[in-house]
């Protein structure tokens, strides 16, 4: 492929996995598709989002923590956080949830993916990359596809991360658990701010991506379109940072819909009731509690993604673009 085209196709979601479900898909060319580059693609993106899950896990945990039980009165803070952990359930309690998290990646990147390129041919795009408008659009239908096939992962994910010791003994019973509780609905709490909170974050994420990669190019590199792999994953990092931001009220409510059974005595809320509720019990701020270590878990997750990301292109044989 010629150098021109490295950037262009290089995109953020190619890069790097940091725990969230909201990204939009890579784009392969034809030649990729039909050398069966684009399994190995997926494979090694899978991979590299199942180690830096699973590195990151902790601080991820924690976040679903005081998303649920912080408040005015209980102020939870990174150290105590995970101190508060390890008492309860030692060192392994800190991974709690990330069995369910690693075992999602592969269903959600494959049906985004396929369901990414059944859009794109919908939309009547032939030609190989598409524009910012369409790939947003053509992402968050992907994504929103994705997100309902496996949503009920997400809501094992936050039971299982909200878990006492010994409360379930592994995915399997706490599926069965909330079964027979709470029925089949319960698999579906906080669908709908999941899945709104997919536009702001692919959106902003995008445009904030293309806008500084294009923003360095002219002022670093006018020659070259290739701004060097240090210079995306930067553009990355912090279009990914803006884009969990602008979504992040939105991802708070989800996790406090999905964990609504765990608290006992507390009332069953809409989306809508819960935003009230959290902006006249703890203002504005109480939307982004968690929001620390959500941030603090970007660098490590983008850089622990990347290395192991290109390790696994280099051992399936996937040349590099």
């Amino acid at each position: 492929m010629h150098q021109e085209n490295v950037s262009r196709h290089l995109q953020p979601a190619q890069i790097f996995d940091i725990g969230e479900n909201l990204m939009v898909p890579d784009e392969f060319t034809v030649e990729e598709r039909m050398m069966g580059m684009w399994w190995r693609q997926l494979v090694a993106g899978g991979g590299a989002g199942a180690v830096s899950r699973t590195c990151t896990a902790p601080l991820d945990r924690l976040k679903v923590l005081m998303q649920v039980h912080g408040c005015r009165s209980n102020n939870l803070c990174i150290i105590g956080g995970l101190t508060q952990m390890v008492r309860e359930g030692g060192m392994r309690s800190l991974w709690r949830g990330n069995g369910v998290n690693v075992l999602k990646i592969a269903p959600e990147s494959a049906i985004k993916f396929m369901a990414y390129e059944q859009i794109k041919r919908l939309m009547g795009s032939d030609q190989q990359s598409i524009g910012i408008p369409e790939r947003f659009v053509a992402g968050s239908l992907a994504g929103v596809i994705a997100q309902s096939s496996i949503y009920p992962m997400e809501v094992l994910k936050t039971r299982l991360a909200l878990r006492k010791t010994a409360q379930y003994s592994g995915i399997s019973d706490c599926a069965k658990h909330i079964f027979r509780k709470e029925g089949v609905a319960a698999f579906y709490k906080g669908y709908i701010p999941n899945m709104l909170g997919i536009i702001p974050y692919a959106g902003i994420d995008l445009a904030v991506y293309e806008t500084l990669k294009n923003s360095w190019l002219q002022q670093y590199a006018k020659d070259s379109s290739d701004p060097g792999v240090f210079v995306l994953l930067a553009c990355g990092t912090i279009s990914s940072t803006c884009g969990q931001l602008a979504s992040y009220p939105l991802a708070l409510v989800r996790t406090r819909m999905q964990a609504q059974a765990t608290s006992e005595g507390s009332p069953r809320m809409t989306m809508t009731g819960l935003f009230r509720h959290i902006l006249s019990t703890e203002g504005p701020s109480g939307l982004y509690r968690g929001l620390t270590p959500n941030f603090m878990k970007v660098i490590p997750a983008v850089s622990i993604s990347y290395v192991v990301y290109e390790h696994l292109k280099a051992t399936l044989g996937v040349q590099s673009r």
